[in-house]
């Protein structure tokens, strides 16, 4: 039985490469193109793929909004974003909303391929390469959260307004509190998660979604 793949990419030379390369093999097929992220879903529910390459950086609709609308419609397609960004943050991102698979595009042939069979059978495959650094980013990611669970529900409220700028006596004046309570709590919220000034502090809330930017 073969393994059916969508190729999702706004290059169509890059679609073509794909095609071929992945088509040397006997067990699998490629079932369709898309340029752009929305083209991708039209396909996705029309062809039913097994497994999707997608691009991060596309027009219309890029890779990580295709990724979040497959995950919401709940399409029983793998996905290995393919893609040129080695940083470590598309990785975190990708994986944190659910792909099954991270290849860069100048990855080997051997290596593309072994990530199809294995996503297809159910494993997640990150680049070998870059295992290393999402493991440890995601360690930093749970110790954050850890510290961010130490946090009362006071202390959250002072962490997001430290982080919009607010000072004391602004802080004091939006919770109704004295300008020594918000100092207290401030001193508390350094401590517990590991920062010695309001930008560091505002560094922390921001990379851990306690405010948008």
């Amino acid at each position: 039985m073969s393994i059916s793949l969508l190729i999702a990419d706004d290059h169509s030379l890059v679609r073509e490469g794909l095609k071929q390369l992945i088509e040397l093999e006997d067990d699998m097929v490629v079932v369709g193109q898309a340029a752009d992220g929305v083209e991708a879903l039209e396909r996705i529910k029309k062809l039913k793929p097994d497994v999707v390459l997608l691009d991060i950086n596309m027009p219309v609709m890029n890779g990580m909004e295709t990724l979040k609308r497959i995950k919401t419609l709940n399409y029983k397609v793998k996905v290995i974003m393919l893609t040129i960004h080695n940083e470590v943050e598309y990785l975190v991102k990708t994986v944190d909303i659910g792909c099954d698979g991270y290849v860069l595009k100048d990855a080997s042939s051997a290596l593309l391929k072994e990530a199809i069979y294995a996503v297809y059978n159910g494993e997640n495959f990150i680049q070998p390469a870059l295992a290393p650094t999402l493991n440890s980013r995601l360690a930093a990611k749970s110790t954050s959260s850890e510290k961010l669970a130490d946090l009362t529900r006071r202390e959250l409220q002072v962490l997001k307004l430290v982080a919009d700028g607010l000072f004391n006596k602004e802080i004091a004046s939006r919770l109704k509190i004295s300008e020594r309570t918000v100092k207290n709590h401030i001193s508390s919220i350094f401590k517990k998660i590991g920062v010695s000034d309001r930008t560091q502090a505002a560094v922390f809330a921001i990379k851990n979604d306690v405010v948008d930017i």
